[in-house]
């Protein structure tokens, strides 16, 4: 049917579409198909939408083992079987993968129903299944992006935020952590993570370089948690759709002490990751007692041995000091992947 129907439209309103038609305008998406299975006659169809989102030619049988046999051999118990579906009358909602004859992989989500009889048996179950694939997968890569940001913002101390204006200030709560502020505290006065006496620059100065809409890069100094200080770069870049004002603000926030450390210092994130079984580790590798390590660090026996137990805490100003002994002796000191410290000392 063409056209559209108004007041002013003379003569008898057309015939209502049937279910089947409904059926057709739907499944012609290629993204959803539906099934029916009597129990009474046996006999099981499957609607064209069905074929082709199995990738199945239409000249096959409709049959329930069929389906479950196309499901991804992880999922396939997920699904009811023959007996749980025929007997019991049961049948879920589930989202399984299937893998096509053709080997390609979708993701679907499959709902049904259960049709009894007056006496309470099960006589007939229709289903339906809707391709997801492209739904699951936007997830999968939001889940990865996620993982991606907190593990920067945890080994690297980078972080990563989109607003719709600047200045920020709705940080996540690794940002917050680093800074030991509340969210509140942040919206009530953006200028709370840095140092008071900045605040009167960047008060003027950051919404001076918002309004010009352009990429830009600020250095302002941070309150740390630990009562410390330390100066951070926020690299602010405008996102717009054409010629058109910002839609939103992305800022990369990451500590400028690593833009300056000396190129054979250790890396932050490196040294934050050494516990205590890494110092023994590396001592053992040298061949060097408690003593031997002390002396080379210039500490107390008694701290260094703190320093194995790590009753002294990643925080502790003779940490430095012992791991530039090690490197001083050798030792090597990486992350490799997963965040997993690996020592080592070449020859």
């Amino acid at each position: 049917m063409t056209g559209s129907l108004t007041d002013s439209h003379p003569g008898p309103l057309p015939a209502d579409p049937s279910s089947d038609d409904f059926m057709r305008l739907i499944e012609a998406f290629g993204l959803t198909g539906a099934w029916r299975w009597d129990f009474v006659t046996g006999r099981q169809v499957w609607s064209s939408g069905l074929y082709r989102l199995l990738g199945l030619p239409e000249t096959e049988p409709a049959s329930y083992e069929r389906l479950l046999s196309l499901v991804h051999p992880a999922d396939r118990d997920v699904l009811e079987d023959v007996a749980q579906i025929v007997q019991a009358g049961i049948f879920g909602s589930h989202t399984v993968r299937l893998i096509r004859p053709d080997g390609t992989a979708r993701t679907v989500v499959s709902r049904g129903e259960v049709f009894f009889s007056a006496d309470g048996r099960p006589v007939a179950v229709t289903g339906v299944l809707l391709d997801v694939t492209d739904r699951e997968r936007l997830a999968e890569m939001h889940r990865l992006e996620q993982q991606r940001r907190v593990s920067l913002a945890r080994q690297a101390q980078v972080f990563i935020y989109t607003e719709p204006t600047l200045p920020l200030t709705e940080y996540g709560p690794d940002f917050l952590a680093l800074v030991g502020l509340r969210r509140e505290e942040v919206r009530a006065n953006w200028l709370s993570p840095i140092v008071p006496e900045e605040w009167p620059r960047w008060r003027d100065e950051l919404p001076r370089l918002a309004a010009l809409g352009r990429p830009c890069s600020i250095a302002p100094t941070l309150r740390l948690a630990d009562g410390g200080t330390a100066p951070f770069r926020m690299t602010l870049v405008p996102l717009r759709e054409g010629a058109a004002d910002p839609v939103c603000w992305t800022a990369v926030i990451t500590p400028l002490e690593a833009e300056t450390a000396p190129r054979d210092a250790l890396p932050r994130q490196v040294a934050q990751a050494i516990e205590g079984c890494h110092l023994r580790a590396a001592r053992g590798l040298l061949d060097w007692t408690l003593n031997d390590l002390a002396r080379a660090s210039g500490l107390s026996l008694s701290t260094v041995r703190r320093l194995e137990e790590e009753s002294e805490g990643p925080s502790s100003r003779s940490r430095p000091h012992v791991l530039a002994a090690l490197r001083e002796a050798g030792i090597v000191f990486t992350l490799v992947d997963g965040g997993v410290v690996a020592v080592a000392r070449p020859e």
